[in-house]
């Protein structure tokens, strides 16, 4: 086994299709954006719209769980993901094996935040202290953690969409520095009215979506799912020192040119300022394109989740030899990675 070697060993998606990386992959090949639904804003008539992910049918086992029972719906997603991705592994019912769990976010669990801050608003003396717990960032990983069959080391990861991609790089760190020998990556994130009205001042084309992916990280061959992670870009910040164009032809140039075998998923379209510049980056792309975001909505952080899942599932299906996941963050940096085909020994790429 070459020892530098990180290998996908699991996927796990949760999002506006439905919960299951085959209704992730099934909506994408239909090529058609899913339906909208309508949320309410306080105090206005107009409605804002959304992608929703809808109930679980029939309802997971694991919502009954006693750590899941008041928890907000960007952990029930990360949840959901993430026993997605151990469910083909020995990790569940095998093996006690040191694992780790990166969860990265950017909203945050913004339901849980609304009820307490408005019940301060209301009356802070009577504000219930039990909501204020679920109102942190580091709440869902939490929860997850609690789930899982060993307790694993953990790490919550706050930024704009491309953290995502910085937090499965850490998770290889972890790997190759032996800290663990397995580890999730997983992002998520909850509809609410407050950032979908926040997005609706940048465009009110975009559509917030809610849900989560995970990644199943290992170094062994073993265990793959003949993919490996074989390149994360360093991040390439856009401020007033450097353009969001500047770093998204940067974070290219960092990456192989590509081929007509390979495929690019890629953030499109995501908030005004960002979707130009990852365009400009990827305009004579000579492979497949796919763009998440079109059919499911602007995720965020749970986006950039699906288009790693869906990249590494499309290689699962040997239609592509290796796959590009660009993101283009909308705040603060451009990310991209790459994935190959390996064969259970780790000797091709």
């Amino acid at each position: 086994m070459d020892a530098q070697r990180i290998y996908i060993a699991g996927l796990g998606a949760v999002s506006p299709a439905g919960w299951g990386v085959s209704a992730l992959r099934s909506a994408l090949s239909q090529g058609t954006p899913l339906p909208d639904v309508e949320l309410v804003r306080p105090g206005w008539a107009e409605r804002l719209r959304v992608r929703e992910v809808p109930p679980p049918a029939p309802r997971p086992a694991f919502l009954g769980h006693p750590r899941l029972r008041r928890a907000s719906a960007i952990t029930q997603y990360a949840a959901g993901a993430v026993l997605q991705a151990l469910e083909a592994s020995d990790i569940v019912g095998g093996r006690p094996r040191h694992l780790g769990l990166v969860m990265c976010v950017l909203c945050g669990c913004l339901q849980y935040t609304q009820r307490f801050f408005g019940e301060v608003l209301q009356d802070p003396a009577t504000a219930s202290p039990l909501l204020f717990s679920e109102t942190v960032f580091n709440a869902p990983a939490s929860h997850v953690a609690a789930l899982l069959p060993e307790p694993p080391v953990t790490c919550t990861l706050l930024g704009d969409p491309a953290t995502f991609l910085q937090g499965l790089g850490l998770a290889a760190e972890w790997l190759l520095e032996g800290r663990v020998d397995d580890c999730l990556v997983v992002g998520a994130e909850e509809t609410n009215w407050l950032v979908a009205d926040a997005i609706r001042h940048f465009d009110r084309r975009v559509r917030p979506a809610g849900g989560g992916g995970a990644v199943l990280l290992s170094r062994s061959p073993e265990r793959s799912l003949g993919v490996e992670l074989a390149q994360i870009t360093d991040p390439q910040t856009h401020s007033t020192r450097q353009s969001r164009h500047q770093a998204a032809r940067r974070m290219r140039a960092c990456l192989p040119a590509g081929a007509g075998d390979e495929l690019l998923c890629d953030s499109q379209p995501e908030l005004p300022r960002g979707a130009a510049a990852e365009a400009a980056a990827w305009h004579d792309w000579p492979g497949a394109r796919l763009s998440p975001k079109v059919i499911l909505g602007e995720g965020l952080m749970a986006a950039s989740a699906w288009q790693c899942v869906a990249a590494v599932d499309a290689l699962q299906s040997g239609r592509f030899r290796a796959a590009i996941v660009s993101v283009v963050g909308a705040s603060d940096q451009a990310l991209g990675a790459r994935f190959c085909r390996a064969s259970p020994q780790g000797r091709d790429r």
